[in-house]
């Protein structure tokens, strides 16, 4: 309620100067719902729909999807949906081609400006593969195979939900992403998801003929990936995520730090 008052308020200014025509918005989420979110034995935690897991987890579709809506009235036509999958690391390059600059070419640029997609100019997303995270562990592969048209899905890693059938991590509050939090798959666990969006059928070589040539081909694409890789300072580090009194606003005395609601 409080984000659908804030975009309004955004919007009403933006429509307010005159600036409808000439501004770019993108709407999404950084990830799927939150499903382990509680208060006392109340579940707050969103929907994911037919999307197995939820937010904090790395591979599954309901940890990882979320639909994008953008506005840009005389420029994109209103009411037109794509099923393409696009991710936030294309925000970066999309506002590049949009100002008339370029990329930065001394570096792998892993996002794709949508302006082409959005247009209607191309019909395919520009990943044929996406890498998904959890931390900085690998725990899945995309593969938007060019020729066919079918996404393949395989994992390498996925969280041990608690209780083990309730598709999320109560237990612990949110899914690890290492350790006896996760089951490290080999072979992957592989799945078709033109066919099974929900990830609820994991094929094998015998279910899949094609499963060996799949796995082969997203482990090359694996390979390649990290060649492109140059290790940084984890921003989510456990230091950069503890509280840390000394940086938060303090109405009281330090370090009775609270506020009266009312004042």
């Amino acid at each position: 309620e409080e984000m659908d008052w804030m975009v309004g308020k955004l919007l009403d200014v933006i429509d307010k100067e005159g600036l409808k025509n000439t501004t770019f918005i993108y709407f999404a989420s950084d990830h799927g719902g939150s499903l382990e979110a509680q208060r006392g034995n109340a579940q707050l935690g969103g929907w994911n729909g037919i999307y197995k897991g939820g937010k904090g987890m790395g591979g599954w579709e309901g940890g990882i999807r979320v639909p994008g809506i953008v506005r840009w009235p005389g420029v994109l036509p209103a009411g037109t949906v794509t099923n393409e999958l696009t991710s936030l690391m294309d925000v970066f390059p999309t506002v590049v081609h949009l100002a008339g600059g370029a990329v930065p070419q001394d570096r792998v640029i892993d996002g794709h400006t949508l302006v082409p997609l959005l247009r209607g100019t191309v019909q395919r997303s520009g990943h044929e593969f996406m890498f998904h995270y959890c931390g900085v562990f690998l725990h899945a592969v995309r593969w938007h195979q060019k020729d066919s048209g079918t996404v393949w899905k395989a994992h390498y890693a996925t969280p041990v939900f608690q209780p083990e059938a309730s598709g999320a991590c109560f237990g612990r509050g949110i899914c690890p992403c290492f350790g006896d939090g996760v089951t490290h798959h080999d072979p992957p666990l592989l799945f078709d998801l033109s066919q099974d969006p929900s990830e609820a059928n994991p094929l094998s070589a015998d279910t899949e003929p094609l499963f060996d040539t799949v796995t082969r081909r997203i482990g090359k694409a694996v390979e390649e990936h990290r060649k492109t890789l140059t290790p940084v300072p984890q921003q989510l580090s456990p230091y950069n995520n503890i509280w840390k009194p000394w940086l938060q606003p303090c109405c009281g005395t330090f370090p009775f730090c609270w506020c009266d609601e009312e004042d």
